[in-house]
């Protein structure tokens, strides 16, 4: 972050609240005139402190409100086990997120679905069908506390 100063932060903020910020709005906020703003835009971009704008979607709406983590264990951590593991996991709707992590663990996954039935059909069609799936310790979520679009700045 030596390379962002204070201005910067004040897009990087914007735009984290509002995606969707008009230009002359977003120069108006932090204080620039349009062709400085874009141009401080345009930079973040290239070097990827901007990685995209999307669309905010509930979640709970649209795949549930139950969130599950995951621990998986596999029966061995070599290469072709974790490539195999991941190709098929990116492939399951309901696995939000996942992370290869250290620990007694393998993978960590954050799964969303709509009830415990919904939960128990992705073990069975989906996670313990994947070769070399040693263990599964699941955790259920009794609610959210903070989930953040962005990295504070």
């Amino acid at each position: 972050m030596a390379d962002i100063d204070r201005t910067d932060l004040k897009i990087l903020r914007a735009l984290a609240d509002d995606g969707r910020l008009s230009w002359r709005d977003l120069a108006q906020k932090i204080g620039l005139s349009l062709t400085p703003t874009l141009r401080r835009v345009r930079r973040l971009e290239e070097e990827h402190y901007i990685q995209g704008y999307f669309a905010q979607l509930d979640e709970e709406r649209l795949s549930g409100a139950m969130s599950v983590f995951v621990s998986v264990t596999l029966e061995k951590q070599t290469g072709d086990y974790l490539a195999r593991f991941e190709e098929s996991i990116v492939q399951a709707p309901q696995v939000m997120s996942c992370f290869q992590m250290t620990g007694d663990a393998d993978y960590m996954l954050r799964v969303v679905v709509k009830d415990l039935a919904a939960y128990q059909a992705f073990l069975t069609t989906t996670l313990t069908q994947i070769p070399g799936v040693a263990g599964i310790k699941s955790a259920f979520a009794l609610k959210s506390v903070l989930k953040r679009s962005a990295p504070p700045v």
